[in-house]
């Protein structure tokens, strides 16, 4: 890299310089979610500043030595010559990589949904073991969850679940909650001799998971009230039976997309149609993402992330205590530890992957 590359971050320079002017205003924090959004960005626009200021450092202490080295500098200068030049190109190197392009939602929160798949009841139970192994990830990083909706069943499985997984500030997208998770969606496969088997014969289930990346403000997703059809009923616990006298379960289909959420874990209308909003958000967010990657044929889409959430993305064989993810290859007999949460280096790997797609499709 050389100085004629400044051109390509002159404008994500300003960009920073512009948005710490506007996060000094005590005015831009009255809107927190627009506070958020401009947080995300100059966190992330940071890292090229760093990386710039560190490449110019490098540079110009490599080119100063190679001036006085050329005008007969002393031996001992002309023997750091290669070290600095080497500096400046690891410099150049991170430079580099910080400005391929990254994915825009990654210093966002999430909303995680967990849907029991084929299997009945032990893929039920299944989905509780995955929201387990979440939560208690979540816990490990920092993060605060909160169960948004959940349909249990008889055996404490759970038909489906919501989870909205917060992280309490994010100084570096990279460390960002969608950042982590936006892998996790996919069919994830269970092999194992389900607690209703009495002749100890292995089955396969699987369960589903869906993540969203969370709104910060509302704005950002334009929703027509007219385009929206509410709902309200009666709350149901396991089995169909009511457990609430009132109608505070509400339902709301978003009729242009066909969208449909339903919520009823609050005790007031209220609550429940605005939690149904929250996820209505991200859902219909995630829908114009895609509807614009097909469109655009955007590279910046994961090549580990697929838009198939049908795709089996991993299997958990508890008789070999084996976790394998089948896009990245990593297999590790570990299963136990995943399960409790050391969810880590199976995400590691998904990261990685993406980070090297992204590389070469920068470089072909």
């Amino acid at each position: 890299m050389t100085t004629a590359d400044f051109s390509a971050v002159a404008p994500l320079l300003a960009e920073h310089a512009q948005i710490e002017q506007a996060l000094a205003d005590p005015s831009v924090h009255a809107d927190a979610g627009r506070a958020r959004t401009l947080g995300r960005r100059y966190a992330e626009l940071r890292q090229v500043v760093g990386a710039y200021r560190a490449w110019e450092s490098a540079h110009d202490d490599a080119e100063a030595a190679q001036e006085l080295v050329a005008e007969g500098g002393d031996a001992e200068l002309a023997a750091e010559l290669p070290g600095l030049r080497a500096a400046e190109a690891d410099a150049a190197e991170h430079l580099r990589r910080v400005l391929v392009p990254r994915d825009p939602d990654d210093g966002r929160d999430a909303i995680l949904e967990i849907k029991a798949g084929e299997g009945g009841e032990e893929s039920a139970l299944f989905a509780g073991d995955l929201l387990r192994m979440y939560l208690r990830y979540a816990e490990s990083m920092g993060w605060s969850t909160q169960v948004l909706e959940s349909t249990d069943t008889d055996l404490g499985g759970y038909k489906d679940v919501q989870v909205a997984i917060k992280a309490r500030s994010v100084a570096d997208p990279g460390d960002g909650v969608w950042a982590h998770l936006k892998y996790e969606g996919g069919v994830h496969r269970v092999q194992r001799v389900p607690v209703t088997e009495t002749q100890g014969r292995i089955h396969t289930s699987a369960a589903g998971v869906l993540v969203f990346p969370e709104v910060d403000d509302p704005g950002e997703v334009e929703i027509d009230q007219n385009d929206l059809r509410i709902d309200v009923y009666r709350s149901s616990g396991p089995g169909g039976q009511s457990v609430n006298t009132t109608d505070s379960a509400v339902r709301i289909t978003h009729l242009p997309t066909g969208i449909v959420v339903s919520m009823q874990n609050e005790k007031s209308q209220l609550q429940n149609r605005e939690q149904a909003m929250r996820v209505l958000r991200a859902r219909l967010l995630a829908a114009q993402q895609e509807a614009k990657a097909a469109h655009e044929a955007d590279l910046r889409r994961s090549q580990v992330r697929t838009v198939d959430r049908s795709e089996r993305i991993r299997t958990y064989n508890f008789p070999e205590n084996r976790i394998a993810d089948h896009r990245t290859g990593y297999k590790a007999y570990n299963l136990d530890a995943v399960l409790g949460g050391d969810l880590g280096p199976v995400i590691q790997s998904a990261i990685d992957a993406d980070e090297a797609a992204r590389l070469a499709a920068v470089h072909d």
